[in-house]
């Protein structure tokens, strides 16, 4: 029963990590003629969480040194709820702004110490993160996909539209609270310490990067792709859909079967070479569908296991905590300025057809990094850890 009261905990922590800023990206223009709001304003209510979810995860170790581990996440539970909620007391530019700024916040804290929690609780199970980055993606899916009808039925309602979301916050809060209610555990005097002078570390934090860069690249850029190839604007909003629904069963599955296997290295390769078909039958023209199965397969598999290096890499919670906040600081920064090269590239040549090329040099950098992060000492890690 415990074990299975930790695995929800989990769970419903990892579902609020994307609402916030996944219900925002399909009403932008809606808000954009509603509120007055510029282009570049727009931009900030997904790049800013992203950024923040870089620039503050260093911030997770030393809270989590000072507070504890499970507190840590409840007051960045707290942030994205409170965040998420006010949304739907005035809708105003300056409240989006805001509320996007103490989301990414909270999500920055919360991503990085539920590896640590994981490993805490599962040190000989690095596979449970398959649950964490699932229910992460299906969070992202549903925020996505649900809030259009919300807002038709809502009869457009923006502030409820958006703040609706606060409810998977409160059910966690409900759950975590129970961890509260523990005594606070004696902190050890060692304090956890971003391990910047380690080179697994930084090639881990270079894998992250490049990882995040190609995820929000496509994101971001995959519809007006897709129009550009002459399909329709639904038909293109579509493949979008797709493309983050094949992550859910993906990323459940290959965490499961590197603990099994310890085939680490074969897995981050095969996920990079899944991108890299994608954007190669991209550059050809050729159907968007297949392509989109490839570039869905590949994220999702790359995804947790971005999250699982940190535990298999560390031997207590509070170091895969300090890793994890390393690697998606430096990985989020990097990942938030793909979307924006994509379009700078883009500007320039006036086709996609140097943006994609850009991305493939990524995706050869990456396989690169990760060949030199899953040696055979990390190898035989893996598979005894699992």
């Amino acid at each position: 029963m415990r074990k299975f009261y930790l695995l929800l905990a989990i769970f419903i922590a990892a579902l609020n990590l994307r609402p916030i800023l996944t219900s925002v990206a399909p009403l932008l223009g809606t808000m954009q003629s509603d509120l007055g709001m510029s282009g570049l304003t727009a931009s900030l209510l997904t790049t800013l969480p992203v950024l923040c979810m870089g620039i503050f995860a260093p911030a997770a170790t030393a809270l989590s040194d000072r507070l504890g581990l499970e507190r840590t996440i409840v007051i960045a539970l707290l942030l994205i709820t409170g965040g998420t909620a006010l949304r739907g007391i005035v809708g105003s530019v300056t409240i989006l702004v805001v509320t996007a700024l103490v989301g990414g916040i909270g999500i920055s804290l919360a991503g990085p110490l539920l590896s640590g929690f994981i490993k805490k609780y599962f040190p000989t199970k690095p596979g449970i993160v398959s649950i964490y980055s699932a229910s992460m993606t299906v969070g992202a899916a549903l925020a996505s996909a649900f809030s259009i009808p919300i807002y038709d039925r809502s009869h457009h309602s923006l502030t409820l539209t958006l703040s609706c979301w606060a409810i998977l916050g409160v059910i966690a809060l409900l759950i975590w609270s129970a961890f509260l209610r523990n005594k606070a555990e004696r902190k050890r005097l060692v304090r956890s310490r971003l391990p910047i002078r380690n080179k697994r570390a930084i090639l881990l934090t270079l894998f992250f990067g490049f990882m995040a860069s190609m995820f929000y690249s496509i994101t971001a850029w995959i519809s007006p792709i897709a129009h550009s190839f002459g399909y329709s604007p639904s038909s293109s909003a579509v493949f979008l859909t797709l493309f983050t629904i094949i992550q859910v069963p993906v990323s459940l599955i290959v965490p499961g079967l590197v603990s099994r296997f310890g085939k680490r290295r074969l897995f981050l390769v095969l996920c990079s070479v899944f991108e890299l078909i994608g954007i190669v039958m991209l550059l050809f023209h050729l159907p968007m569908l297949p392509a989109i199965i490839c570039l869905g397969i590949g994220a999702g598999g790359l995804f947790p296991l971005a999250l699982m290096l940190p535990i298999v890499e560390t031997n207590t919670s509070e170091e895969a905590g300090a890793w994890a906040a390393m690697s998606q600081c430096g990985g989020y920064i990097i990942g938030a300025f793909g979307p924006l090269l994509v379009g700078t590239i883009h500007d320039y040549s006036g086709s996609y057809h140097a943006a994609l090329l850009a991305m493939l040099v990524i995706i050869v950098a990456m396989i690169g990094v990760q060949l030199l992060i899953a040696g055979k000492k990390a190898e035989e890690g893996a598979r005894s850890a699992g």
